[in-house]
């Protein structure tokens, strides 16, 4: 069992600390954006380096005191807070937030866990590259949290997920030590490449305390279009015509439904609609080098679209206000639906060519509970944001007793089509549920032993990815 972080613990480990490391936990600390998980925790560690890091997890390893890691607390699955159990220590890398190196030639960038991916992107910009990940949450969420949970977003077609941006890590360990594995190689097959273990492991299997991330060359021009389709097999078709128009140049590809207007016009009035009304639209955005003309390139992909009666009406940014109108439009969405309020979300993965056949499955699953569907996301890499509304004129309150069942229903469909219940957001505590239903048996038992390997006392993000009894832990 795990003990709690008491007064006597953290007056000793205040002893082998600077001082002001060691904090009383603030609501900021014991919160997630949902309102729905509060946290427990009286004090927050704020180590201002690596060595730091190494010397509170050696004193919470050998009193066996649970650490919960905050990143910029933007995770949406109950992986930064701890709702229940012996009192956690807080871990917070925020003070953590330098770039410590950016190497133009080599299109790489070394920076400290704590820093918010706002400021890595503008480091990137400074010398004249490109650090592609982008999301939402891209001005408070932090590059520790980034790697711990696989981040995606919105340029993932493109350029991958923060995995596949990721050159290499450092990061502490459940007993202190520290795992020196900074390198800016592109090659290096010596022996098991231990950052896609942490990478991905909510903090679980170690603490990542900087990393090295890749960069690229910055487009010359960006084409942005709004194009109006008849269905999710034609946006999908339509991103086949992209593809073989702009080979390796598309960024972005997304999926938006008409209840996402419609969401936004009764909750976010001052949100500007490009399009008054359209039960499906795609957004996308090419990123160009100087000899291709932007307007053009967008006008190919319409006409190509039109041609095979898949496209029926569409609008070109003609500039970068008119671009950030289409941006705003669709990163408002999940905002809308907070202040709608959901019955059940859920952030699902699929073979592409499943998307189509799975949003017609669920509506039909779904049709007897008299929901609202709002389905957007990322059509160009498989994920789905598929989440349920009330009907109008009704509550949350009332699917209470159905919610569940329907989520069930949700991530059953998503299995038969040889999906995933958690393509960016990872799975917390919120949905260790689903990783214990849907996970090969093989993979999850394979998971427990490195759990118990890495961390034998269950100290690190107890809870998190994997129940504390299946891994031997407190």
């Amino acid at each position: 069992m795990l003990n709690a972080a008491d007064a006597g613990f953290l007056t000793q480990l205040e002893a082998q600390l600077p001082s002001d490391t060691l904090r009383p936990a603030e609501p900021r600390h014991l919160s997630e954006p949902r309102g729905r998980y509060p946290g427990i925790g009286t004090a927050v560690a704020l180590p201002r380096n690596t060595a730091e890091v190494s010397t509170i997890l050696t004193a919470c390893q050998a009193a066996r005191v649970g650490v919960v890691p905050i990143g910029g607390g933007t995770g949406l699955v109950s992986g930064q807070v701890m709702t229940s159990g012996p009192m956690p220590l807080l871990l917070s890398l925020e003070r953590m937030s330098t770039i410590r190196a950016i190497y133009p030639t080599e299109n790489v960038i070394v920076a400290e866990a704590g820093a918010i991916l706002a400021d890595v992107q503008a480091a990137a910009e400074g010398a004249g590259r490109l650090f592609p990940l982008a999301l939402a949450s891209e001005g408070t969420a932090r590059i520790g949290g980034l790697l711990g949970t696989n981040a995606g977003g919105l340029n993932v077609l493109r350029y991958g997920t923060a995995r596949d941006l990721c050159l290499g890590v450092e990061a502490v360990l459940a007993d202190g030590s520290i795992l020196n594995g900074l390198r800016r190689l592109r090659k290096n097959n010596t022996g098991y490449d231990l950052r896609h273990l942490l990478i991905g492991s909510e903090g679980t299997l170690g603490i990542i305390t900087a990393a090295s991330l890749k960069l690229f060359p910055r487009p010359a021009h960006h084409a942005t279009g709004l194009f109006t389709v008849s269905d999710p097999q034609a946006a999908l078709d339509l991103l086949q015509i992209a593809q073989a128009r702009a080979p390796g140049m598309v960024d972005a590809f997304e999926l938006i439904a008409g209840e996402g207007l419609r969401f936004l016009r009764a909750t976010m009035p001052d949100v500007r609609l490009p399009v008054a009304d359209a039960e499906w639209m795609v957004l996308i955005e090419l990123g160009l080098p100087p000899d291709l003309d932007p307007e053009a390139a967008l006008e190919a992909i319409f006409t190509d679209g039109a041609d095979a009666a898949l496209v029926w009406d569409g609008l070109i940014a003609q500039s970068g206000a008119q671009r950030q109108t289409f941006w705003t439009m669709r990163e408002s969405i999940p905002e809308a639906n907070r202040r709608i309020g959901a019955v059940a979300s859920h952030d699902v993965a699929l073979p592409i060519s499943a998307i189509p056949a799975f949003i017609e499955g669920a509506k039909i699953l779904l049709h007897p509970f008299d929901i609202r569907i709002n389905c957007f996301g990322h059509l160009g890499d498989g994920n789905l944001h598929f989440n349920l509304f009330p009907a109008e004129g009704r509550t949350r309150q009332d699917y209470a007793a159905d919610a569940a069942e329907m989520t069930v229903l949700v991530h059953d469909l998503v299995a038969e089509h040889e999906g995933s219940f958690s393509a960016e957001h990872g799975v917390g505590r919120l949905k260790v549920p689903d990783l214990e239903r849907y996970a090969d048996p093989v993979a999850l038992n394979t998971m427990r032993g490195i759990k118990r390997q890495m961390d034998p006392e269950g100290i690190l993000n107890p809870g998190a990815v994997l129940r504390n009894a299946a891994v031997g832990g407190g």
